[in-house]
């Protein structure tokens, strides 16, 4: 797709609605905020309830077999992506191909995900390392609830501006 019609559905699409012209498969209940699908979205698969924050990008190849195109002229190397349902992806992270990521897991921002991850699993940085799992995270965080969601802006700002250190 030339830059020009890409900024143009830009414009015109919300990301979801962009990643699906595009051709990539997306489940139910997805939050989606990226518009970075890489150069074959068609293989990406992302399952239900999946939220995948601003600004994560998707690599379907591995441009890097460009230094053996001397050797092996149409040599191309590709790899599905797939997302599994109830998972987060944090700002900025990057899939790269042939990565399947299972259900229930977090991958942390700005993270590298070169190998698949588990179901359950909670990776993160550059190369994503296993940190824990989900409900050993879920254990450490649920004491830090602030019962925001749901909550109009002021009232919202009214409970974070209270909260100790």
């Amino acid at each position: 797709m030339g830059r020009l019609k890409e900024l143009a559905y830009k414009l015109i699409y919300s990301p979801e609605q962009f990643a699906r012209k595009l051709g990539a498969k997306i489940g139910d209940k997805c939050r989606i905020y990226t518009y970075y699908w890489g150069s074959e979205p068609f293989l990406i698969e992302i399952g239900d309830h999946v939220h995948i924050t601003r600004d994560v990008k998707f690599v379907t190849h591995d441009g890097g077999v460009w230094v053996f195109r001397d050797r092996l002229p149409d040599l191309d190397v590709f790899g599905k992506i797939k997302i599994g349902d109830n998972t987060f992806i944090g700002n900025e992270a990057m899939i790269l191909p042939g990565v399947t990521i299972g259900k229930n897991c977090i991958i942390g921002g700005m993270s590298l995900v070169s190998k698949s991850v588990p179901d359950n699993c909670v990776v993160a940085g550059n190369p994503a390392r296993f940190i824990c799992t989900t409900d050993d995270y879920f254990e450490k965080i649920k004491h830090f609830n602030a019962g925001t969601k749901g909550k109009f802006p002021a009232e919202r700002r009214r409970i974070l501006e209270t909260l100790s250190e």
